[in-house]
This record gives C-alpha cells, structure tokens and sequence, in this order.
C-alpha cells in the first residue's frame, strides 16, 4: 500500500471509534480527519469533500486508494487493505 488511507471522522461518533479502532489494531497507519473539530471554513471544505466522494454526509468515511468506504464496514476494511 503506498499511500496511507484518509479516514473523515466525527469526533463523538460511536461508528467512527470503531473504525479507527478497528485501524489501530491492524497497525495501520492512516491519516484522520475529525470534521466536527475543524474550523468553520476547513469543516465546509471536509463536508463538500465528504459529499462530493460519497452523493451524502454520512460518517466514517475511508479512503483506500480508490475505494471509499462509508460506515464501519470491518470486511470491506479488510478486503481493501489485504488483512
């Protein structure tokens, strides 16, 4: 895998804790955006780029490589990330 997967998270979201979690516990390094805990002008950019990537605003959301992933989903996890 060449580059990290992009995680866009909500801070206060049980799903979202489960999917880092879940990322954690593979030893998988991944970079996590907490949407709720940006800037008002960074939270809009995340949330149009959250909406444009998946057609809503539904959390988490994973990128790994060119799958997007939306919701905590371990098998898809581990299917695009060859666990």
């Amino acid at each position: 895998m060449t580059k990290k997967p992009k995680v866009y998270a909500l801070s206060t979201c049980p799903y979202c804790k489960r999917t880092r979690r879940f990322l954690d516990e593979h030893k998988v390094a991944y970079d996590c955006i907490e949407v709720d805990l940006l800037d008002d002008d960074e939270q809009d950019k995340a949330l149009e780029e959250v909406q444009k990537l998946t057609g809503r605003s539904s959390f988490p959301v994973v990128i790994i490589g060119d799958e997007i992933i939306v919701g905590h989903d371990e098998e898809r996890l581990k299917k695009a990330l060859k666990l």
